[in-house]
């Protein structure tokens, strides 16, 4: 059984789509936290990770999350 603070990345985006993601999964009642650090606000692309978005999702959660995104 997961630990039940874990989280797993269940979708890899940059910012502006990241948001769009976290509200369609908090819609349906799952929680989301966006993991990222400073360049993908500051410059708002994506090189070689840099810039990239992690959204996460408790990991009991994950295959209902990935069912909801179609990946």
């Amino acid at each position: 059984m997961p630990k039940k603070g874990s989280l797993v990345t269940v979708y890899t985006t940059v910012q502006m789509e990241a948001q769009i993601i976290k509200g369609r999964l908090e819609s349906e009642g799952i929680p989301v936290l966006l993991s990222y650090d400073s360049a993908s606000l500051v410059y708002g692309f994506t090189v070689d990770g840099l810039g990239a978005v992690k959204v996460m999702v408790p990991e009991y959660l994950a295959e209902e999350a990935k069912d909801i995104l179609g990946v």
